[in-house]
């Protein structure tokens, strides 16, 4: 309390407006297999769309039958949390090596065909006249008839004369980053040189194509008239990755004509037993493993799984777009140069921090992976795989370089070709500058689901989970931002499995395990050797108030599989619990003509009488019967929970009430820790509770209940351990579950008043 000690109007605000909140009853926790999404964690999904698109189709390779209990529990719960179990041993991921190579590019000359002592520069003092085509890396001419650009003298730039041939081509020819086929680069500074250290230039200016790859070409021819009819030599050098020399070619008389092919790498196959890849590439991999990234085609010409589409930009840039059931769901634009563009800060290279909700990628060079190293390390290593350059320099007048051959050209033309190596640290690390993924699509293959591959053992073991070092399988319930009130491992009969959720259950006693009979284990007699241990199925007995145990399975048509199939009851047990949560109340009997009526399955697998009902629900037998009755249908006509012993915990609606006051007495009280433990603080909690329990009773969960927080429960002994004890009494509202009208016939002298 502030001690106020001058005079003035003081106001202080305390909060004492304390009231329980409200909690969704229905909240599932389904743990099972999947072909595709997050492992070993619990993932909120809340539509059978999601459900779908995060975890996969169901698919009848897939043990147990945890997607297709999904989709039917989705249909009366909107919450539930799946987690994807995986074996320690046979998850992979689907992968696809992205293709790597280069542009088509070409060196722009400054040097004039005749040699006159000076410099000159196109678009400067010199007028060129260009006919370029542009094919993509399929070979498809991207303009229907070749491109003009017209370069004169004098060309002008921003409303100035140009005064260096790169700032002249650059205004003519441009070179968008995201639209344009062809377009026109520059390095300043730069000095190419030859063997015998040849002409230099201030600027070399490229004139580079589009699309990368061997299949992708840049021709160009030059004149030097505005007419596009007098060839020009002596003005453009080749840069060719591939070391291949250019094809040379004259397209009408005195004309000057080159075309270049851009370069693939080797795409990174996989060889051998090592499983090394041969050279450089970039390894697309799912987040997560499963058969469900894997690229396929249904019968009907649908497609499954995940492929990655590169599209080209204009310059260094491209696109990567990341295709699910062949339509683009991600996409991205990066490049190979360190900016912000750079592919590895585009999309993630691991499973944190991510951009892609699909993929992570890795830039590789024989089977290494390069996603910690430097930008200017992994460009060296581009310019390596480049090492051989050729160069074309025409020049005129019997201008040459000495001890190198000659090539047949036009007349007017003496044209020079040489190869040389070119190695890290030489000028050839221009080279990365017209590097990119090559335009293609490629599917992602290889994945593996991690369920175990029918080895029971292996089922058992990712099921069931570990608490450390991180919680997974069914561990990774127990979490307080998990908030389950129910759970169900559907399709799984491992008595492993039902006792680990059980033993959760109860140790946690936030939720209900849900079971069913194995299908097809046979007549009800051998359901009640299951349930009693009796059976290779199971040599333990079911005996817990925090589980239920259904029977028989029912058929269903699953629509993914476009067949019928016999499930697991527990899924339908759990799906009714969810609609009478949604037209009632979670302590009301989740069975019955009005709750209880299944009106999807179509079909039980064992038909039952009044004498199995009787058998299988009484004399200490603890399974829920579901009957196909004539004429009401298939109905859930059962509502016990496993507990043997003969208290009002032997009914699911008292544990599901139990387990709704316990979660919303805890998060409703939990402000109170380190309060002061004396009555003002008792009776805010007696206070709190009530109305809590009085809205119950109003709602029939209760018939009676009495909320005790004083002197009587907290003992001077209590409060000494600093212990603050609060006692409630309820009477749980029964579930009328026989109905007997007894008949009396009397005489007609009888009064019956």
């Amino acid at each position: 309390m502030a001690n106020f000690v001058s005079p003035g109007v003081y106001v202080i605000e305390k909060d004492i407006s304390d009231y329980t909140p409200a909690v969704n009853p229905t909240v599932v926790g389904i743990v099972g297999f999947a072909s595709k999404g997050p492992t070993n964690k619990a993932t909120l999904i809340t539509s059978q769309e999601n459900l779908v698109k995060t975890f996969g189709r169901p698919q009848e390779a897939l043990a147990g039958q945890g997607l297709e209990g999904g989709l039917e529990i989705l249909e009366t719960a909107n919450q539930t949390y799946y987690v994807r179990a995986v074996a320690e041993t046979g998850a992979n991921a689907a992968s696809g090596v992205m293709p790597m190579g280069s542009c088509p590019a070409m060196l722009v000359s400054g040097v004039p065909a005749v040699d006159t002592g000076g410099a000159a520069g196109i678009g400067v003092s010199q007028p060129c006249y260009l006919k370029v085509q542009v094919t993509d890396s399929a070979g498809r001419e991207r303009f229907a008839v070749p491109k003009s650009f017209a370069i004169p003298s004098g060309t002008m730039s921003g409303g100035q004369l140009a005064t260096t041939q790169d700032v002249a081509m650059k205004s003519v020819i441009g070179g968008n980053m995201d639209t344009d086929e062809v377009g026109v680069y520059f390095t300043s500074g730069a000095t190419l040189q030859g063997p015998d250290d040849g002409p230099s230039q201030g600027s070399a200016v490229y004139l580079v194509g589009n699309y990368a790859g061997s299949g992708a070409s840049l021709a160009v021819s030059a004149y030097s008239d505005s007419n596009y009819s007098v060839g020009l030599s002596g003005i453009l050098h080749h840069l060719s990755t591939s070391g291949a020399r250019a094809s040379l070619s004259a397209t009408q008389a005195y004309s000057f004509a080159l075309k270049t092919n851009g370069y693939s790498f080797n795409p990174g196959a996989r060889l051998g037993s090592d499983n090394t890849l041969s050279s450089i590439g970039y390894l697309t991999e799912s987040l997560y493993p499963g058969t469900g990234y894997n690229t396929s085609t249904l019968a009907d010409g649908s497609i499954l799984g995940n492929s990655i589409t590169v599209g080209p930009l204009g310059s260094r840039n491209f696109t990567v777009n990341i295709n699910d059931g062949g339509i683009a769901e991600e996409g991205f634009k990066a490049s190979f140069v360190a900016s912000g563009n750079y592919l590895e800060d585009v999309i993630n290279t691991g499973a944190t921090d991510l951009k892609s909700e699909t993929i992570k990628g890795n830039l590789i060079l024989e089977d290494s992976i390069f996603s910690d190293a430097a930008v200017p390390f992994y460009e060296s290593h581009l310019s390596a795989l480049t090492n051989s350059v050729t160069q074309v320099s025409g020049h005129g007048g019997g201008y040459s370089y000495t001890g190198y051959p000659n090539v047949s050209m036009p007349a007017d033309a003496d044209v020079l070709v040489t190869t040389f190596s070119a190695t890290v640290g030489d000028w050839n690390p221009l080279a990365p500058r017209f590097i990119k993924l090559v335009d293609t699509t490629v599917n992602l293959a290889g994945g593996t689901n991690g369920d175990g591959d029918g080895d029971t053992d292996k089922e058992a073991d990712a099921l069931i989970g570990q608490v450390t070092p991180t919680r997974t399988g069914m561990q990774a319930l127990n979490d307080e931002l998990v908030p389950v009130t129910l759970a169900i491992v559907p399709g799984i009969s491992d008595q492993r499995v039902q006792n680990a959720l059980i033993t959760l259950a109860e140790t946690t006693g936030n939720f209900l395990a849900v079971f069913g009979c194995p299908i097809g284990i046979g007549n009800p007699g051998d359901a009640i050797e299951y349930a009693n241990g009796q059976t290779p199925y199971r040599n333990s007995a079911f005996n817990s108030s925090y589980a239920c145990l259904y029977y028989p399975a029912v058929k269903v048509f699953q629509s993914y599989m476009a067949k019928d199939i016999w499930m697991d009851p527990a899924i339908f047990a759990v799906r009714q619990m969810g609609f009478t949560d949604s037209v009632a109340e979670l302590w009301f009997a989740p069975a019955g003509f009005v709750r209880g009526r299944l009106t999807k399955p179509f079909d039980t697998e064992v038909d039952l009488n009044q004498g199995d009902r009787d058998s299988l629900y009484s004399g200490g037998n603890i399974v829920n019967p579901i009957v196909n009755f004539p004429l009401q249908g298939i109905t859930i006509f059962g509502q016990r929970t496993t507990q043997r012993a003969p208290t009002a915990l032997d009914r699911i609606n008292v544990r599901r009430l139990m387990v709704f006051i316990k979660r919303v007495i805890t998060m409703s009280t939990q402000r109170f820790i380190f309060e002061p433990n004396d009555k003002i603080t008792q009776e805010r909690i007696q206070t709190l509770l009530v109305p809590l329990f009085e809205d119950i009773k109003r709602r029939r969960g209760v018939t009676e209940f009495k909320v005790i927080c004083d002197e009587t429960v907290n003992t001077p002994v209590r409060v000494d351990r600093n212990e603050l004890w609060c006692k409630i009494l309820i009477k749980p509202t029964k579930a009328a579950e026989v109905l007997v009208f007894e008949l009396n016939i009397t005489n007609q002298s009888a009064n019956i008043g």
